[in-house]
């Protein structure tokens, strides 16, 4: 962040709870119509340049006031007219023409609350600024009411829409300063007080409901985000589990399966089958336990993976191991690395250790005697891991849940920046390809 950022950031404050639904086409036009109305009212009021002031003149003086029109003569008592029915002198006061700056003055005090829900402030300080040069210069009464009305509408709108609460504490303190300063604010009325009275409640009750309103959608947002967090786990946990499940399980299935075949001709093959079932048993209760243990650490109260030593996540290291496994399985691996192998970033570690894990199990259960090559290049930007078979593969339909692992294989690439490329050789078997960058882009 830099320091202009930082400086702003500070001046801004805290965003207030939620943020304001986006403006309908009726809520424009409502907006317009207001602004468009208050304008046509300003500049209508500040061309009316003569008004008429009544003034009592008890004293009956004729001293002219400057700048104005000599106040008529005061009337004589009259003999049987009582005095609160005598004639109150008037005076006319006559303003020089508008100048061409006053109505663009007059135009910017109201015309910019079309934009008040959409950059509340700005159209604030616009309007507050405007009303101080139109009184700068000679402004009509009745255009001074009708600014002050729009200062009303524009400090309402900066209250409720600004997601900035600092700024618009300081925009309104000064607003108030500068009406005491400058002439803004009219002559009120004994007709008006009651509008000037109900017209702050109306507002207040407004924008109490408009605050309700932005709670209730910023809960529900929430609650939309936190089902979207739990389903993102729950997807998160179940690749996890398939592919620290599926590859071992279809091991010990194979391994169990040839033992029993030989089992009364060769005990001793049999028994050599065996144990790799116990192996690979052993690998998948210490992954499901490393798993477990994972998700543990994020939960309150006892951790049920408490005292369990947890290894650290696969990653290409333990290519060898895994391959040696499958070997034992029957199936024939080829395993190649080109280039200079470098430490990868964890997570890119377990994404390529996870393809072939994948891929093997895959090629295991689908690809009959078949051989397999396992292909890991380390180039100058990215990883690319390429596991084949020569053929033999029977449809994935025919298998319950097929094609999840790769979807999930996607997915988990995808976080990274990677790409996975599945499907059959142009000359018989199966190829699955990945290629991951070093880092997320």
């Amino acid at each position: 962040m830099s320091r202009y950022e930082e400086f702003m950031g500070r001046i801004r404050g805290a965003r207030t709870i939620g943020a304001p639904p986006p403006p309908s086409r009726w809520t424009w036009a409502a907006d317009g119509l207001l602004a468009l109305s208050l304008t046509v009212a300003v500049i209508a009021g500040n061309l009316n340049r003569s008004y008429v002031e009544l003034r009592p003149d008890p004293a009956g003086s004729r001293t002219p006031v400057p700048g104005r029109l000599p106040s008529p003569p005061a009337l004589p008592d009259l003999p049987g007219v009582p005095d609160g029915s005598r004639p109150v002198p008037a005076v006319e006061h006559v303003l020089p023409p508008v100048e061409a700056w006053e109505m663009a003055a007059a135009v910017l005090a109201a015309l910019p609350l079309v934009l008040r829900r959409r950059h509340p402030l700005a159209v604030y300080w616009t309007v507050t600024v405007a009303a101080v040069v139109l009184h700068l210069g000679d402004a009509a009464a009745d255009a001074t009411r009708i600014t002050f009305a729009s200062g009303l509408v524009a400090a309402y709108s900066a209250a409720m829409y600004s997601p900035h609460r600092r700024s618009v504490a300081a925009s309104l303190a000064a607003g108030v300063l500068l009406h005491a300063v400058f002439p803004l604010v009219p002559e009120v009325d004994g007709d008006l007080v009651p509008v000037l009275v109900l017209l702050p409640l109306a507002l207040v009750s407004h924008g109490v409901h408009l605050w309700r309103q932005r709670e209730r959608t910023l809960r529900a947002e929430q609650e939309a985000e936190l089902r979207r967090a739990v389903e993102a786990e729950r997807s998160r946990i179940a690749r996890e589990l398939h592919d620290v499940v599926t590859h071992n399980v279809s091991m010990m299935t194979i391994q169990a399966g040839a033992a029993r075949t030989v089992l009364a001709t060769s005990p001793e093959q049999a028994r050599e089958a065996m144990l790799a079932v116990e192996a690979a048993g052993r690998t998948a209760m210490s992954e499901l336990r490393h798993v477990m243990g994972l998700l543990a650490m994020a939960a309150d109260g006892p951790d049920p993976a408490a005292g369990v030593a947890l290894a650290p996540q696969p990653g290409l290291d333990r290519l060898t191991e895994l391959t040696d496994r499958v070997r034992s399985s029957g199936v024939p691996v080829e395993v190649a690395v080109r280039g200079v192998p470098v430490e990868l970033p964890a997570g890119v570690d377990l994404a390529a250790y996870r393809v072939v894990q994948e891929a093997l199990t895959n090629a295991v259960k689908h690809a009959d005697g078949a051989r397999v090559s396992v292909t890991v290049e380390y180039g100058t930007d990215r990883l690319r891991v390429e596991v084949s078979d020569t053929g033999g593969r029977r449809l994935r339909t025919a298998e319950p849940g097929g094609g999840h692992g790769l979807l999930g294989l996607r997915e988990r690439l995808a976080v990274y920046g990677g790409t996975l490329d599945a499907g059959s050789r142009p000359h018989g078997g199966y190829r699955v390809r990945a290629v991951i960058p070093w880092e997320v882009p």
